[in-house]
């Protein structure tokens, strides 16, 4: 029985033009008074395997360090440094757990004619130290030696033993879930 070869190009994350970020969401009584800060994660780094004969057979696979999350909003600069800390020390303990990473186990593609693909992308997000399924939607665009991704996704902090802040008593704090945007540009290599 004749096996079919397929044929994979390798393409990465270029983190200069990449965005991906993180809302957050205040619930509560004093939630109107909240923040809802959006997070921008630097430092992303990744690759994919793109097979355009058969775009099911490609493979993704992303890293992020922890500790690379930062305010995006224009706040003061003791709040943006309060609410790093928290983030960093308390939520996500970097420390303890410093890298996150998504590894699909399966894409599946609905053709798009001559737009982008629609994809979703299956797999382990790892978190916090947990690893749980996750789906991503994303649209993909291929542009000569260059691939872009993009979407949104929600993403629920329990699942992931993530403590959800609180303050003043319980009367302002932060909503399970996140929603989190990402602009993925990678390019072809060799």
């Amino acid at each position: 029985m004749d096996t079919v070869q397929i044929e994979r190009a390798r393409y990465l994350v270029d983190p200069k033009i990449s965005r991906l970020t993180v809302r957050v969401s205040a619930a509560g009584l004093l939630s109107a008074l909240g923040h809802n800060p959006t997070i921008a994660v630097r430092g992303v780094a990744g690759e994919l395997e793109f097979a355009p004969s058969s775009p099911g057979d490609s493979a993704v696979r992303i890293r992020v360090r922890a500790n690379a999350l930062s305010v995006q909003d224009d706040i003061s600069e003791k709040d943006r440094r309060e609410i790093e800390r928290v983030m960093h020390e308390e939520v996500l303990e970097t420390a303890r757990f410093p890298e996150i990473v998504f590894e699909s186990t399966r894409i599946t593609v609905t053709p798009a004619g001559d737009g982008p693909y629609s994809v979703t992308a299956s797999g382990h997000l790892t978190l916090h130290g947990v690893a749980r399924d996750q789906l991503i939607p994303a649209q993909v665009v291929q542009m000569g030696d260059t691939l872009r991704a993009f979407g949104e996704f929600p993403l629920k902090q329990a699942v992931y033993g993530i403590k959800l802040v609180s303050v003043a008593g319980g009367t302002l704090k932060v909503k399970d879930e996140l929603r989190v945007s990402f602009d993925m540009v990678a390019r072809k290599q060799g």
